[in-house]
């Protein structure tokens, strides 16, 4: 492969956004940031929306500097956050924004769905999916409580980055990772179950046709040309599900390996041919979702840097570097605080300091002051929770896992990646940190025939990208904590 393709990426978080071209020729790729704009939440009329016509418009803009810049497109290709979508009318515009996983209009309406219309565990073993209140499933439910006026009007539903390829291409899709993260998705038979849309109202014909990553969905429209510059790009459903991108760039040697995607949440799993769904998944409320090439992603959310991140915000004598923070934090005596990074009280506290202060009162530790002790404490506590999932992931696999991937801005911590080597007794391989632009990129390249398969791939990220090792360390050291810390969090 030697011929120079330009392919277009949209990478969207639930804070901010990026256009980026990703290049690749001979066998290597590179990656040019075009554009960063912010993500708002928008709160009015009493909910949270997104403003899916800024996005759009942000992503015309990225394309209108490309074409200015006289790049040569191959295609064009969206990844965004998951389970929201923008409900589209007989005319074929979108009724409204989308309302945000971030409203409250789904407090306590998952409970009551259980209670009420479809049984828990059936709703875990058709789906494979973690129970979180804001997934698709549970916001339609809420959204037909609530009497909502565009659902009612519903031709199609489309996820966020099936609805901005529709504004581009006029063609309505459900790509398969995407969808898999809505509760609504049975992977055993690969499309969304009509039983738990029918409990909410929907029907499968609402919802566009399922394809798969790599797959083109259509071509730019003419109005999308016109206010571009550019001629009849083709647009691909890329891994739609920003972790599943990442998770496609995670460059690894073979199959036995296990990865942690590591950010404000960190998610660790594996790669399997078929959906986990026993009673222990659900006991631990493991989530399978989609991959690439029919893989699955089974996989535990854990509360990552958020903790740390939050604490910054408080701390007002921190060193501004992490480097120099995290460098004091590690002369502090190491395991003397330790905390369940998932344990509720986290999750949104007034004060994280004073959540984590409160958490090491009430297990009888040492209450760690100051920003040094906090965050040992975190960076300790987190290695550890990853053991505990390293662990189950370990036991449910058929295949040994030989070395834990961790891709992401979190692999540049290296304090933390090395914690995590020692900590779960494997290898570890950090890098790349642009995983899911990456992943995006490949996909594309895929649809466009420049790569095979996904071994191909990870083979060209592994040849352009420096992965850093870690190796284990201190073994006992790091077995006599985990016991206490299974002490410690068991008494909270």
């Amino acid at each position: 492969m030697t011929e120079k393709q330009n392919f277009f990426a949209v990478d969207l978080g639930a804070t901010s956004g990026r256009t980026i071209i990703g290049t690749l020729e001979n066998g290597k790729f590179s990656l040019e940031e075009l554009t960063r704009f912010d993500n708002n939440l928008i709160e009015t009329c009493g909910h949270f929306y997104w403003d899916i016509f800024a996005l759009y418009n942000e992503v015309v803009k990225g394309l209108r500097l490309a074409a200015q810049k006289g790049i040569a497109i191959t295609s064009i290709g969206i990844d965004t956050w998951g389970v929201d979508f923008v409900v589209i009318g007989e005319d074929g515009a979108p009724l409204r924004n989308p309302i945000a996983y971030r409203d409250p209009h789904t407090v306590r309406r998952m409970e009551e769905y259980f209670e009420k219309v479809v049984d828990k565990k059936k709703v875990y073993d058709i789906t494979g999916i973690q129970f979180m209140n804001f997934n698709s499933l549970f916001q339609l439910y809420a959204m037909r409580c609530n009497n909502d006026s565009a659902l009612a009007q519903a031709r199609r539903v489309l996820f966020v980055p099936d609805a901005l390829s529709y504004m581009l291409t006029g063609v309505e899709v459900c790509e398969y990772t995407i969808a898999s993260t809505s509760q609504l998705l049975d992977p055993r038979t690969g499309d969304l179950d009509e039983g738990l849309l029918e409990s909410v109202g929907l029907k499968r014909s609402q919802f566009g046709k399922m394809v798969q990553p790599g797959t083109v969905i259509g071509a730019l429209t003419p109005e999308v040309q016109r206010a571009t510059g550019l001629g009849a790009v083709p647009v691909v459903a890329v891994a739609g599900h920003d972790t599943a991108s990442a998770v496609a760039a995670v460059p690894a040697a073979d199959a036995h390996f296990a990865y942690l995607s590591s950010g404000t949440w960190s998610l660790m799993g594996i790669e399997t041919p078929n959906a986990i769904i026993n009673d222990l998944s659900y006991a631990r409320n493991f989530t399978n979702e989609g991959g690439i090439e029919g893989t699955t992603r089974f996989l535990k959310n854990i509360c990552g840097m958020w903790l740390y991140e939050r604490c910054r915000k408080e701390w007002t004598d921190a060193p501004t570097s992490h480097g120099l923070l995290q460098a004091e934090a590690m002369k502090v005596t190491p395991f003397q605080s330790l905390i369940d990074p998932d344990a509720p009280c986290f999750a949104n506290p007034a004060s994280m300091v004073d959540a984590i202060q409160q958490y090491c009162r009430d297990t009888d530790q040492h209450v760690p002051e100051g920003y040094a002790e906090i965050c040992r404490c975190i960076f300790d506590s987190l290695a550890l929770r990853y053991r505990q999932v390293f662990g189950w992931l370990r036991e449910m696999a058929d295949y040994p896992l030989d070395v834990l991937h961790i891709i992401g801005g979190g692999s540049l911590n290296e304090y933390l990646d090395q914690f995590t080597a020692n900590s779960c007794g494997v290898k570890v391989l950090a890098g790349p940190q642009e995983g899911t632009a990456i992943g995006n990129v490949m996909l594309q390249a895929k649809a466009s025939g420049a790569v095979g398969d996904v071994w191909e791939m990870r083979r060209i990220i592994a040849q352009s990208v420096q992965l850093k090792e870690f190796l284990p360390q201190d073994a006992d050291k790091w077995a006599e904590a985990y016991k206490r810390y299974l002490e410690v969090t068991a008494r909270a």
